[in-house]
């Protein structure tokens, strides 16, 4: 079940638009991370545009106001899986959204079973009802 934050400067996509976002990293989740139907946790947060600084780490890309930045916290997956997940979320990003492999940052996190509470502070994998 991954948990996924994605972050953006506000005002430069519509909501349909950050909606397609969201939803074509949905589809990355479900077919490279093998995530669960109905198991849709998204955090979507925009920013003024001084709020997010994110230079090219001396790769020389050229970042724009289109930046997103997606944090993926999940457990379990391989380094493959992780490389495959951040390809094609490039790749069906920048078809489905028009979005520039330049203004695309990824971060995935491992966490264990017990890290989760789905509601009613209970641990759902631990007690057996996930």
């Amino acid at each position: 079940m991954p948990l996924v934050k994605i972050d953006m400067i506000k005002g430069v996509r519509s909501p349909a638009e950050i909606r397609k976002l969201a939803d074509v990293v949905q589809d990355v989740m479900l077919t490279t991370f093998n995530a669960p139907k109905r198991d849709r946790y998204q955090i979507i947060t925009q920013h003024e545009d001084y709020e997010l600084i994110c230079e090219d780490t001396g790769l020389g890309l050229t970042r724009t106001n289109k930046l997103v930045i997606i944090q993926i916290f999940q457990q379990g997956r391989s380094a493959e899986v992780k490389h495959t997940a951040f390809a094609a979320l490039a790749k069906q990003l920048g078809e489905e959204c028009g979005l520039s492999g330049e203004d695309l940052i990824i971060s995935c996190s491992a966490n264990t079973k017990e890290d989760w509470s789905f509601g009613m502070g209970r641990a759902q994998f631990i007690t057996g009802e996930l």
